[in-house]
């Protein structure tokens, strides 16, 4: 089997610039791990960037999305049981879209379909193969039967633990990681949001955020030890103490239920260096995980998708230093916003190493963005994207 551009994954990041260079009459082949089933079970993101919006746009998947999602022009920030907003659309010029991951991809893969992208689901034993080579390949299994897949480039779109990353000697790369010390329990329940834009929460008891997929689905989340056993937050424990968290005039009105989907996810800043080695170009969660505190985690995929898309189809074009460029341009977005998710973080969660200077720090920090102007035109400008 052959093909120009092999993909190693069939996430957002991976269907993306699949259907990205398809569309520039450059063939794929997407290699998958997982079943299609089991990748549109998974509970993401559902914030994008306005920069996102206009990429799916451009990549022709993005008229559900114009039809279905919500614009979201500010959102609230809580702290000592009071509020204020921060007007994106005022402060920065652009919005953001509350349409959640899953809808994406369901969406990318729609147009895969059409376009008879080839996607091989339930792929076991990928290896890359002589990636400072002109000639890369991989190795899988899939059907029973072990596979090669010949190619020009290999994109590692297949997450923090795929072997794209892995496949670049330890001696060429360079990993820089923060680990938080807790995570988001986060709840999805079949009832109406409790506002109108998402709710950051800075509280005594910790952090808590009120979100949303659509005008009957929301999505709730608390700062909660990222070791906590599920069966210790049943439904009503959890409600509770979402609502302590909140404004009181938000938690009077929030309307509860049972979840349909309950998790705890760690929380953590990983950025590797470089993005390329050889003929392979990571992706996505490949090079970098950021907390979802900044909403940045499939926005920083989808900024990946735009640089590689646009070297790889200029670099078969002739225009071969826009390969070489691709690691250094796609960086210098990352560790913005990397930096932005990491002060985010540490602005709203509460940190067992606490100090009462640092909590008092804190307050003035979200003081000082409540009553600054250029504060929040910092703020916005970050939240809804930083430019391409």
């Amino acid at each position: 089997m052959r093909t120009q551009v092999a993909i190693i994954g069939g996430g957002p990041s991976g269907l993306l610039l699949s259907q990205t260079l398809n569309r520039a009459g450059i063939e794929t082949v997407v290699l998958e791990r997982r079943s299609r089933d089991y990748v549109l079970s998974r509970i993401r993101a559902g914030i994008l960037e306005w920069g996102t919006v206009e990429m799916l746009r451009q990549a022709g998947v993005g008229a559900r999305m114009d039809r279905e999602g919500f614009v979201h022009d500010g959102t609230r920030i809580a702290s000592r049981h009071q509020s204020f907003r921060i007007d994106f659309a005022e402060r920065a010029h652009r919005n953001v879209m509350v349409y959640g991951q899953t809808e994406v991809t369901q969406d990318l893969y729609a147009a895969q379909d059409k376009l008879g992208t080839p996607i091989i689901h339930c792929v076991d034993g990928v290896e890359l193969h002589d990636l400072d080579t002109e000639t890369p390949y991989v190795t899988f299994s899939a059907d029973g039967r072990d596979q090669r897949l010949e190619c020009d480039y290999i994109a590692g779109c297949d997450g923090f633990h795929g072997v794209s990353r892995r496949s670049i000697p330890e001696e060429r790369r360079t990993e820089h990681v923060r680990t938080y010390p807790f995570g988001w329990l986060g709840v999805l329940s079949e009832t109406p949001p409790v506002g109108s834009e998402l709710i950051y929460a800075n509280h005594a008891r910790g952090f808590a955020l009120a979100s949303m997929r659509n005008t009957q689905l929301s999505r709730y989340y608390i700062q909660a030890p990222a070791d906590d056993p599920l069966e210790k937050w049943g439904d009503q424990t959890f409600w509770d103490e979402l609502r302590r968290r909140l404004p009181e005039d938000v938690a009077e009105q929030m309307v509860t239920g049972p979840s349909i989907e309950k998790s705890i996810a760690p929380l953590r800043s990983f950025v590797a260096e470089p993005m390329r080695w050889g003929r392979l170009f990571l992706c996505g969660d490949a090079a970098h995980i950021v907390p979802p505190t900044g909403a940045k985690g499939l926005n920083l995929a989808v900024s990946d998708v735009h640089y590689l898309s646009d070297a790889l189809i200029t670099g078969y074009q002739g225009i071969e230093d826009s390969l070489d460029q691709y690691s250094t341009r796609a960086l210098a977005r990352v560790w913005k916003a990397v930096r932005f998710s990491w002060w985010m973080t540490n602005l709203m969660h509460r940190f067992p190493e606490h100090t009462d200077f640092d909590l008092r720090m804190q307050e003035t920090e979200i003081d000082y963005l409540a009553h600054s102007q250029a504060a929040q035109t910092v703020f916005a400008e970050n939240y809804v994207g930083l430019p391409y």
